[in-house]
């Protein structure tokens, strides 16, 4: 299963530069700053995303709700990433680690053998984000939104759409996650009663 994150790209910003005003209150990322890193420090939530690779849409399609932690290592450009997602009416956990490619402003992860990369878009909100994807321009162009709530205001959701529509994707096209089908609580809590338990030992 591909992370709702994790696909092969090329640099969605030509794209992005192309199309004002509707998409200035994007601002592309590069290069990464320790300060970036910092922003995206702790608990996201997977809010929705819509892709126009096939492949990759499915995979989009078949998650019903995802939420990850990022954790990043300054000194060594990595983030670690600790993901649980409700798929198939079950909670699947992963942990990796992405590398940052601080001066292009991507990110990548290997999976299934191969490295998948992600460019990094911050909105003029603190509390969301977006990572782009396009494979060979508009034809497999994508987009993926994230927030630090399962929930997102209108004037958020907004910002999503409008970028959305500036790559030139349908709002149809978007594939929601739903907060009230995740199965990962149970999980989620076991985990974090561990990892307390190993701070108190240490």
């Amino acid at each position: 299963m591909v992370l709702p994150w994790a696909l092969a790209v090329l640099s969605l910003l030509p794209l992005l530069d192309a199309q004002s005003p509707a998409c200035a209150n994007l601002t592309a990322v590069a290069p990464i700053t320790n300060a970036t890193l910092d922003r995206l420090s702790g608990k996201w939530f997977y809010i929705g995303s819509a892709y126009r690779n096939p492949e990759y849409n499915e995979s989009a399609r078949s998650i019903q709700a995802a939420f990850f932690y990022f954790e990043p290592k300054h000194a060594e450009d990595k983030i670690i990433l600790r993901e649980y997602q409700t798929t198939g009416n079950k909670c699947v956990y992963s942990s990796n680690s992405l590398t940052v490619y601080r001066e292009n402003g991507t990110m990548s992860m290997y999976e299934s053998g191969r490295e998948h990369f992600v460019d990094l878009l911050l909105t003029k909100h603190p509390k969301t984000f977006m990572l782009s994807a396009s494979w060979n321009g508009k034809k497999n162009v994508g987009m993926s939104f994230y927030a630090d709530k399962p929930e997102v205001t209108q004037e958020q959701k907004k910002e999503f759409l409008d970028t959305i529509k500036c790559i030139g994707i349908h709002e149809s096209e978007i594939t929601y996650s739903d907060e009230k089908k995740d199965l990962c609580g149970p999980l989620h809590m076991q985990h974090e009663e561990e990892r307390k338990k190993e701070k108190e030992g240490s």
